[in-house]
Protein backbone atom coordinates (compact mmCIF):
# COMPACT_ATOMS: atom_id res chain seq x y z
CA UNK A 1 0.00 0.00 0.00
CA UNK A 2 1.39 3.38 -1.02
CA UNK A 3 0.64 6.53 0.97
CA UNK A 4 1.20 10.09 -0.20
CA UNK A 5 1.39 12.64 2.62
CA UNK A 6 0.65 16.21 1.49
CA UNK A 7 2.74 18.59 3.58
CA UNK A 8 1.51 22.17 3.80
CA UNK A 9 3.68 25.14 4.68
CA UNK A 10 3.33 28.80 5.50
CA UNK A 11 6.14 31.32 5.21
CA UNK A 12 8.54 28.44 4.45
CA UNK A 13 7.71 26.68 7.71
CA UNK A 14 6.29 23.17 7.57
CA UNK A 15 2.93 22.89 9.36
CA UNK A 16 3.31 20.77 12.50
CA UNK A 17 0.27 18.72 11.41
CA UNK A 18 2.51 17.27 8.65
CA UNK A 19 4.48 15.28 11.21
CA UNK A 20 1.26 14.00 12.77
CA UNK A 21 0.21 12.77 9.31
CA UNK A 22 3.55 10.97 8.91
CA UNK A 23 3.05 9.23 12.26
CA UNK A 24 -0.44 8.15 11.17
CA UNK A 25 0.96 6.92 7.85
CA UNK A 26 3.60 4.81 9.65
CA UNK A 27 0.80 2.82 11.25
CA UNK A 28 -0.46 1.73 7.83
CA UNK A 29 2.70 -0.26 7.19
CA UNK A 30 3.25 0.62 3.53
CA UNK A 31 5.44 2.85 1.43
CA UNK A 32 5.38 6.49 2.50
CA UNK A 33 5.98 9.33 0.07
CA UNK A 34 5.57 12.96 1.09
CA UNK A 35 5.29 16.06 -1.07
CA UNK A 36 6.04 19.66 -0.21
CA UNK A 37 5.37 22.52 -2.64
CA UNK A 38 6.76 26.03 -2.26
CA UNK A 39 8.83 28.69 -3.96
CA UNK A 40 11.90 26.86 -2.62
CA UNK A 41 10.76 23.50 -1.31
CA UNK A 42 14.02 21.55 -0.92
CA UNK A 43 15.09 22.79 2.55
CA UNK A 44 11.67 21.88 3.94
CA UNK A 45 11.80 18.54 2.11
CA UNK A 46 15.08 17.74 3.88
CA UNK A 47 13.45 18.51 7.22
CA UNK A 48 10.48 16.27 6.40
CA UNK A 49 12.80 13.43 5.32
CA UNK A 50 14.62 13.70 8.65
CA UNK A 51 11.37 13.14 10.48
CA UNK A 52 10.12 10.06 8.68
CA UNK A 53 8.46 11.51 5.58
CA UNK A 54 10.01 8.84 3.36
CA UNK A 55 9.81 5.16 4.31
CA UNK A 56 9.79 1.66 2.82
CA UNK A 57 11.20 2.77 -0.52
CA UNK A 58 9.41 6.11 -0.59
CA UNK A 59 10.81 9.61 -0.95
CA UNK A 60 10.06 13.22 -0.15
CA UNK A 61 9.08 15.06 -3.32
CA UNK A 62 10.11 18.71 -3.48
CA UNK A 63 8.26 20.86 -6.01
CA UNK A 64 9.68 24.37 -6.30
CA UNK A 65 8.07 27.13 -8.33
CA UNK A 66 7.59 30.87 -7.81
CA UNK A 67 3.83 30.42 -8.35
CA UNK A 68 3.71 28.25 -5.22
CA UNK A 69 4.92 30.95 -2.87
CA UNK A 70 1.44 31.28 -1.35
CA UNK A 71 -1.22 28.61 -0.96
CA UNK A 72 -3.62 28.57 -3.90
CA UNK A 73 -6.00 25.61 -3.87
CA UNK A 74 -6.48 25.75 -7.65
CA UNK A 75 -2.74 25.57 -8.41
CA UNK A 76 -2.10 23.03 -5.65
CA UNK A 77 -4.89 20.80 -6.95
CA UNK A 78 -3.51 20.83 -10.50
CA UNK A 79 0.06 20.16 -9.35
CA UNK A 80 -0.89 17.39 -6.91
CA UNK A 81 -3.17 15.74 -9.45
CA UNK A 82 -0.20 15.43 -11.80
CA UNK A 83 1.90 13.90 -9.02
CA UNK A 84 -0.91 11.50 -8.07
CA UNK A 85 -1.11 10.27 -11.68
CA UNK A 86 2.69 9.87 -11.71
CA UNK A 87 3.09 8.03 -8.39
CA UNK A 88 -0.31 6.22 -8.12
CA UNK A 89 -0.79 6.27 -4.34
CA UNK A 90 -3.53 4.20 -2.72
CA UNK A 91 -4.08 6.80 0.02
CA UNK A 92 -3.53 10.56 -0.07
CA UNK A 93 -3.43 12.15 3.38
CA UNK A 94 -3.62 15.78 4.47
CA UNK A 95 -4.51 17.82 7.56
CA UNK A 96 -8.12 18.68 8.40
CA UNK A 97 -7.21 22.36 8.66
CA UNK A 98 -8.72 25.34 6.83
CA UNK A 99 -6.35 24.95 3.90
CA UNK A 100 -6.35 21.15 3.99
CA UNK A 101 -10.13 20.91 3.80
CA UNK A 102 -10.31 23.36 0.89
CA UNK A 103 -7.60 21.49 -1.00
CA UNK A 104 -8.74 17.92 -0.46
CA UNK A 105 -12.34 18.54 -1.52
CA UNK A 106 -10.99 19.73 -4.88
CA UNK A 107 -8.46 16.88 -5.12
CA UNK A 108 -11.03 14.16 -4.53
CA UNK A 109 -13.42 15.65 -7.07
CA UNK A 110 -10.76 16.15 -9.74
CA UNK A 111 -9.28 12.68 -9.35
CA UNK A 112 -12.54 10.76 -8.97
CA UNK A 113 -11.55 9.46 -5.57
CA UNK A 114 -13.47 8.69 -2.41
CA UNK A 115 -12.93 10.99 0.54
CA UNK A 116 -13.03 10.78 4.32
CA UNK A 117 -12.79 14.15 6.05
CA UNK A 118 -11.79 14.97 9.64
CA UNK A 119 -10.77 11.39 10.49
CA UNK A 120 -9.67 10.66 14.04
CA UNK A 121 -8.24 7.21 13.30
CA UNK A 122 -6.91 5.36 10.27
CA UNK A 123 -5.63 1.81 9.90
CA UNK A 124 -5.06 -0.77 7.19
CA UNK A 125 -5.19 -4.56 7.04
CA UNK A 126 -5.00 -6.90 4.04
CA UNK A 127 -5.44 -4.02 1.61
CA UNK A 128 -8.52 -2.62 3.35
CA UNK A 129 -8.30 0.88 4.80
CA UNK A 130 -10.46 1.67 7.83
CA UNK A 131 -11.08 5.27 8.86
CA UNK A 132 -13.13 6.61 11.75
CA UNK A 133 -14.69 10.06 11.76
CA UNK A 134 -17.02 11.85 14.20
CA UNK A 135 -20.47 13.26 13.50
CA UNK A 136 -22.79 15.50 15.52
CA UNK A 137 -20.00 16.96 17.62
CA UNK A 138 -18.50 13.57 18.40
CA UNK A 139 -21.75 12.03 19.66
CA UNK A 140 -21.60 9.49 16.80
CA UNK A 141 -18.55 7.83 15.24
CA UNK A 142 -18.78 6.28 11.79
CA UNK A 143 -16.39 3.66 10.43
CA UNK A 144 -15.57 3.72 6.72
CA UNK A 145 -13.88 0.75 5.03
CA UNK A 146 -12.44 0.74 1.53
CA UNK A 147 -10.39 -1.78 -0.43
CA UNK A 148 -8.21 0.11 -2.89
CA UNK A 149 -7.54 -2.94 -5.10
CA UNK A 150 -11.24 -3.72 -5.49
CA UNK A 151 -12.61 -0.22 -5.78
CA UNK A 152 -9.79 1.54 -7.63
CA UNK A 153 -8.58 5.12 -7.34
CA UNK A 154 -6.95 6.73 -4.32
CA UNK A 155 -8.69 7.35 -1.03
CA UNK A 156 -8.35 10.96 0.12
CA UNK A 157 -8.25 11.37 3.90
CA UNK A 158 -7.90 14.48 6.06
CA UNK A 159 -6.80 13.83 9.64
CA UNK A 160 -7.90 16.01 12.54
CA UNK A 161 -4.88 17.79 14.06
CA UNK A 162 -3.61 16.82 17.51
CA UNK A 163 -4.93 13.26 17.29
CA UNK A 164 -1.60 11.62 16.47
CA UNK A 165 1.76 12.52 18.00
CA UNK A 166 4.38 14.09 15.75
CA UNK A 167 6.89 11.85 14.00
CA UNK A 168 10.28 12.74 15.43
CA UNK A 169 12.86 10.88 13.34
CA UNK A 170 13.57 9.05 10.13
CA UNK A 171 15.67 9.15 7.02
CA UNK A 172 15.01 9.01 3.32
CA UNK A 173 15.60 10.35 -0.15
CA UNK A 174 14.61 13.82 -1.29
CA UNK A 175 13.75 14.12 -4.97
CA UNK A 176 13.13 17.37 -6.80
CA UNK A 177 10.33 17.05 -9.34
CA UNK A 178 8.64 19.44 -11.72
CA UNK A 179 4.99 19.76 -12.60
CA UNK A 180 3.10 21.90 -15.04
CA UNK A 181 2.12 24.99 -13.06
CA UNK A 182 -0.45 26.58 -15.35
CA UNK A 183 -2.24 29.91 -14.92
CA UNK A 184 -4.78 30.09 -12.10
CA UNK A 185 -8.15 31.77 -12.17
CA UNK A 186 -7.12 33.76 -9.11
CA UNK A 187 -3.80 35.38 -8.26
CA UNK A 188 -2.67 35.96 -4.68
CA UNK A 189 -0.83 39.28 -4.59
CA UNK A 190 -0.36 39.69 -0.86
CA UNK A 191 -0.97 37.78 2.36
CA UNK A 192 -1.54 39.70 5.58
CA UNK A 193 -1.22 37.90 8.88
CA UNK A 194 -2.35 38.98 12.30
CA UNK A 195 0.49 40.58 14.20
CA UNK A 196 1.96 39.32 17.43
CA UNK A 197 2.94 35.81 16.38
CA UNK A 198 0.26 34.25 18.56
CA UNK A 199 -0.24 30.49 18.70
CA UNK A 200 -2.74 29.30 16.07
CA UNK A 201 -5.89 27.59 17.27
CA UNK A 202 -5.64 24.38 15.25
CA UNK A 203 -2.03 23.74 16.29
CA UNK A 204 -2.32 24.80 19.94
CA UNK A 205 -1.88 22.36 22.81
CA UNK A 206 -3.64 24.81 25.13
CA UNK A 207 -6.56 27.10 24.28
CA UNK A 208 -8.23 29.74 26.44
CA UNK A 209 -11.64 30.75 25.05
CA UNK A 210 -13.94 33.60 25.95
CA UNK A 211 -17.71 33.89 25.74
CA UNK A 212 -20.39 36.47 26.49
CA UNK A 213 -19.68 36.09 30.18
CA UNK A 214 -16.73 38.47 29.85
CA UNK A 215 -19.37 41.18 29.22
CA UNK A 216 -17.60 43.33 26.62
CA UNK A 217 -14.68 43.73 24.19
CA UNK A 218 -12.81 45.80 26.76
CA UNK A 219 -12.11 42.56 28.63
CA UNK A 220 -10.48 40.74 25.68
CA UNK A 221 -7.03 41.96 26.87
CA UNK A 222 -7.68 40.24 30.22
CA UNK A 223 -8.27 36.98 28.35
CA UNK A 224 -5.25 37.49 26.11
CA UNK A 225 -3.09 38.05 29.18
CA UNK A 226 -4.19 34.70 30.62
CA UNK A 227 -3.58 32.98 27.29
CA UNK A 228 -0.09 34.48 27.07
CA UNK A 229 0.73 33.42 30.62
CA UNK A 230 -0.31 29.85 29.78
CA UNK A 231 1.40 29.77 26.37
CA UNK A 232 -2.05 29.27 24.89
CA UNK A 233 -4.02 30.35 21.83
CA UNK A 234 -6.98 32.65 22.37
CA UNK A 235 -10.34 31.28 21.24
CA UNK A 236 -13.85 32.66 21.29
CA UNK A 237 -17.49 31.68 21.05
CA UNK A 238 -19.55 32.64 18.03
CA UNK A 239 -21.60 35.03 20.17
CA UNK A 240 -18.72 37.41 20.81
CA UNK A 241 -17.42 37.10 17.25
CA UNK A 242 -20.86 38.04 15.90
CA UNK A 243 -20.94 40.92 18.38
CA UNK A 244 -17.70 42.24 16.92
CA UNK A 245 -15.68 41.85 20.10
CA UNK A 246 -12.98 39.70 18.43
CA UNK A 247 -12.02 38.56 14.94
CA UNK A 248 -13.57 35.49 13.30
CA UNK A 249 -10.14 33.80 13.17
CA UNK A 250 -10.56 33.11 16.93
CA UNK A 251 -13.95 31.39 16.64
CA UNK A 252 -14.27 27.82 17.89
CA UNK A 253 -17.33 25.78 17.00
CA UNK A 254 -19.49 24.44 14.23
CA UNK A 255 -19.08 27.55 12.07
CA UNK A 256 -15.54 28.26 13.27
CA UNK A 257 -12.58 25.99 13.90
CA UNK A 258 -12.64 22.44 15.26
CA UNK A 259 -9.84 22.10 17.79
CA UNK A 260 -8.32 19.25 19.74
CA UNK A 261 -5.93 20.69 22.34
CA UNK A 262 -4.61 18.91 25.40
CA UNK A 263 -6.24 21.60 27.59
CA UNK A 264 -9.24 23.82 26.81
CA UNK A 265 -10.26 26.56 29.25
CA UNK A 266 -13.74 28.01 28.60
CA UNK A 267 -14.42 31.32 30.32
CA UNK A 268 -17.94 32.72 30.36
CA UNK A 269 -19.12 30.26 27.70
CA UNK A 270 -22.53 28.72 28.33
CA UNK A 271 -21.92 25.63 26.20
CA UNK A 272 -24.29 25.77 23.23
CA UNK A 273 -24.08 22.64 21.07
CA UNK A 274 -22.60 24.68 18.19
CA UNK A 275 -19.60 25.52 20.36
CA UNK A 276 -19.27 22.04 21.86
CA UNK A 277 -18.99 20.55 18.36
CA UNK A 278 -15.71 22.40 17.92
CA UNK A 279 -13.98 21.56 21.22
CA UNK A 280 -15.49 18.62 23.06
CA UNK A 281 -12.71 16.24 21.94
CA UNK A 282 -10.12 18.25 23.92
CA UNK A 283 -8.04 16.19 26.33
CA UNK A 284 -9.05 18.16 29.43
CA UNK A 285 -11.79 20.80 29.60
CA UNK A 286 -11.94 23.42 32.35
CA UNK A 287 -15.06 25.59 32.55
CA UNK A 288 -15.32 28.90 34.42
CA UNK A 289 -18.85 30.24 34.68
CA UNK A 290 -20.95 31.96 37.34
CA UNK A 291 -24.02 29.90 36.32
CA UNK A 292 -23.73 26.50 37.99
CA UNK A 293 -26.33 25.10 35.59
CA UNK A 294 -24.50 26.16 32.40
CA UNK A 295 -24.40 23.26 29.87
CA UNK A 296 -20.62 23.62 29.54
CA UNK A 297 -20.25 21.88 32.90
CA UNK A 298 -21.77 18.72 31.38
CA UNK A 299 -18.67 18.20 29.23
CA UNK A 300 -16.06 19.77 31.54
CA UNK A 301 -13.55 17.67 33.44
CA UNK A 302 -13.18 20.48 35.95
CA UNK A 303 -15.64 23.26 36.71
CA UNK A 304 -15.20 26.52 38.58
CA UNK A 305 -18.40 28.31 39.55
CA UNK A 306 -17.60 31.94 40.18
CA UNK A 307 -16.87 35.42 38.87
CA UNK A 308 -14.53 35.35 35.86
CA UNK A 309 -13.30 38.84 36.75
CA UNK A 310 -11.88 37.46 39.99
CA UNK A 311 -10.80 34.03 38.78
CA UNK A 312 -9.06 34.96 35.50
CA UNK A 313 -6.72 37.61 37.00
CA UNK A 314 -5.88 35.24 39.84
CA UNK A 315 -5.01 32.46 37.38
CA UNK A 316 -2.97 34.87 35.26
CA UNK A 317 -1.00 36.02 38.28
CA UNK A 318 -0.29 32.42 39.29
CA UNK A 319 0.88 31.36 35.81
CA UNK A 320 3.03 34.47 35.46
CA UNK A 321 4.66 33.66 38.79
CA UNK A 322 5.40 30.13 37.54
CA UNK A 323 6.98 31.54 34.38
CA UNK A 324 9.32 33.70 36.47
CA UNK A 325 10.52 30.78 38.55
Amino acid sequence: MKVLVVALQKDNKVASATYELIEAAKGLGGQINSVIMAENAEPMAQEIAGRGGAANGGKVIAVSDSHLRHFNDQLYTAALSELIARHTPDIVMGPATFYGKALFARLAAKNGGAMVSDAVKISAENGTVTAVRPHFGGAVLSTIKRNAAQQGGPLFVTIRPKIYPESKSGSGEVAAETVNIGPAGTTIREVKSESGGKVTLTEADVIVSAGRGIKGPEHIPMMQELADAMGAALGASRAIVDAGWIAYSHQVGQTGKTVNPKLYVAVGISGAIQHLVGMRSAGTIVAINKDKDAPIFNVANYGIVGDAFEIVPALTKRFQAELRR
